[in-house]
């Protein structure tokens, strides 16, 4: 438990002590970045690399929202959903389909570093443009009204007996946090039955259907469904619980785990420093609007936005943070 405890206290460190705004780039008008033609001069895909309903989805959605809403960016942003390996599929695009493009961004999380380490992702966050850190979010266990399974201790009881009698629906990257949970409680991680779900609408409708019978996400991607009941809340992996989301922490159940995700975005290898100004100035600008600030207190997440070097550190730290967190748990 030692080495679980500790890479979870420097997770949450990191999540925690680096919230809040820092400086959000060049003091200069995001429409006069370039001398000659302004940027952007057409549209700027965004894309989420997992499929609708996800955290990647919801979150590149708020971006587009709340940076047309505020007139921060006119022109044209038409988001695509590119599913695959939480993300994984499309880092390989853009890495190798689009170098030096500046109409392509995309959205990330601590899944770029949790598929490179584990193997799933040949490419991180070296390989590519990252342009911001927009957010932090904790993960939150659900499950089905009615279900037998309706409390966290007794999913963990249920494991620990019987591992392939309780199927847990998680985007790779999402299997982490739940193994954590499971190695706490005592259980053997490398025993669980997951499922691949890539986002929470799946998950949801999985849940509904009686084809997994908990799931592992961010709260942002159950928020609706828990404020519906339409799905329990039955353990959140933070330290407190979250204002207006009534389900009980880890901790409070005997579970010593808390683990945050970050989310931020990211542009293709060797993108033009026009175009990298131009965002990280835009979205410096967007954290501060009404249209933001309703978001995240809707979806309970955490604005911590970071730029530069301050977020290069944040980025080398958190990996050194997932390589050891990985070999924590047996696969």
């Amino acid at each position: 438990m030692t080495a679980k405890k500790s890479i979870l206290g420097v997770m949450i460190a990191a999540a925690l002590l680096l919230t809040g705004c820092t400086d959000s780039g060049p003091d200069t008008d995001p429409a006069s970045t370039s001398d000659s033609v302004p940027y952007p001069d057409g549209p700027v895909t965004m894309t989420a690399g997992a499929d609708p309903g996800s955290g990647f989805d919801l979150t590149i959605r708020s971006v587009v929202d709340a940076l047309q809403k505020e007139k921060i960016v006119e022109t044209a942003l038409p988001v695509q959903n590119r599913p695959g390996g939480s993300g994984a599929d499309y880092l390989a695009t853009m890495v190798e389909d689009h170098r030096s493009a500046d109409d392509e961004l995309a959205v990330t999380s601590l899944s770029m570093m949790v598929n490179q380490v584990s193997g799933v992702s040949k490419y991180g966050y070296d390989d590519v443009t990252m342009i911001a850190r927009l957010m932090t979010e904790y993960y939150v266990v659900v499950a089905r009204p009615g279900s037998p399974l309706t409390d966290l201790r007794g999913v963990m009881t249920a494991i620990a007996s019987n591992p392939s009698g309780v199927v847990v629906g998680a985007a790779h990257d999402d299997e982490l946090p739940f193994s954590l949970l499971v190695s706490a409680a005592g259980g053997d991680p490398s025993a669980v039955r997951y499922v691949t779900q890539e986002g929470g609408r799946e998950q949801t409708a999985a849940l509904l259907g009686g084809e997994i019978d908990v799931a592992i996400g961010g709260v942002s991607e159950f928020v609706d469904q828990l404020a519906s009941g339409d799905l329990d809340g039955i353990g959140v992996l933070a330290e407190d619980r979250i204002p207006g989301l009534d389900v009980p922490t880890a901790r409070e159940l005997g579970f010593d785990v808390t683990l945050a995700n970050w989310r931020g975005l990211y542009g293709p290898p060797d993108m033009p420093v026009d175009a990298v100004d131009y965002w990280r100035t835009a979205l410096g600008k967007m954290v501060e609007t009404p249209t933001w600030k309703q978001i995240a207190e809707r979806s309970k997440f955490t604005t911590t936005f970071m730029i530069g070097d301050e977020f290069e550190t944040f980025l080398a730290e958190t990996q050194k943070d997932v390589e050891t967190g990985l070999q924590a748990v047996p696969r």
